[in-house]
């Protein structure tokens, strides 16, 4: 099965992600790009604004899918998120990745979170390479 469809098919199930109507758009090898449609019963704090949790969470999902786009496994061991402007709400949030470097037990992102052409929040990210992709899903097993 092609990488790209078996990324799609883990994550599609994903409930944090489904929660958050986190959507893939695009898997390439050491990218991805995510979109998340705002919802302002779900992603706003109490003015309004999309949470900065929310747009940390999503920096993070991007992450997981950067690093099976790879065929790697991992789990974040940290993550800095600098908020450069507040989200309207008014557009999906686009989130980009790209991996930075790739060692053997641990794989550095750069994440970018924007809304039409502004640029909302940027976060750099170490993940530690837990193992490979499942070359299967867990109903073909």
């Amino acid at each position: 099965m092609e990488p790209e469809t078996v990324i799609r098919k883990m994550w599609s199930s994903n409930a944090f992600m489904n929660v958050l109507k986190i959507k893939i758009e695009e898997v390439h090898c050491g990218g991805c790009t995510l979109i998340m449609p705002i919802d302002f019963d779900i992603h706003t704090n109490h003015w309004l604004g999309v949470h900065g949790g929310a747009l940390a969470a999503f920096a993070d999902c991007v992450n997981g899918i950067t690093c099976a786009s790879v065929g790697k496994m991992a789990a974040t061991l940290n993550m800095n998120i600098n908020y450069l402007a507040g989200a309207k709400g008014f557009e999906d949030l686009r989130c980009t990745a790209e991996i930075v470097h790739k060692g053997q037990s641990t794989i550095n992102i750069r994440a970018r979170i924007s809304e039409g052409e502004t640029l909302i929040a940027e976060a750099a990210s170490i993940m530690f390479v837990m193992g490979p992709v499942a070359e299967k899903l867990p109903e073909e097993w």
